[in-house]
């Protein structure tokens, strides 16, 4: 604690921080928590209902759209021309929920072939396509 000195330098700033202040401020502060915690946690009991909660796995369907070598479509194994897949693809999108395009297409097509069928599926508005790959057999 800081107390006072009888030194004739009375002009001196005292460094220390008097506690006694900050001592009566935290039991008042204790003492005010230990009356109000009783008080809040007065509980109610109620007999609350029970609600029996169990998750629908619905799958959405999935279209399966391959293209071969020579840049042929195929629509769930069936050959489509450009017309009928972009009418196929306008209704697979209004469905709800909307099916998984899953686009398979060979090693040796061209590129250009997959993407004008990616273009195509989104401007029908299909938004969830996949790409079907052949994983590398490890041996």
């Amino acid at each position: 604690m800081a107390f006072g000195s009888f030194d004739e330098s009375g002009d001196e700033v005292m460094s220390e921080i008097n506690m006694t202040p900050l001592v009566d401020v935290m039991l008042v502060l204790l003492i005010i928590f230990i009356i109000t915690v009783p008080v809040i946690s007065h509980q109610v009991k109620l007999d609350l209902p029970r609600a029996v909660n169990q998750p629908q796995e619905l799958k959405p369907s999935h279209i399966s759209l391959s293209i071969d070598p020579t840049g042929q479509r195929f629509w769930d194994g069936k050959p489509v021309d450009d017309a009928t897949l972009d009418a196929n693809l306008a209704e697979a999108a209004k469905k709800e929920p909307q099916p998984e395009l899953h686009l398979a297409a060979d090693r040796d097509v061209r590129y250009e072939s997959v993407a004008q069928t990616m273009a195509a599926a989104q401007r029908a508005g299909l938004t969830k396509i996949g790409f079907v790959t052949d994983p590398k057999q490890l041996q």
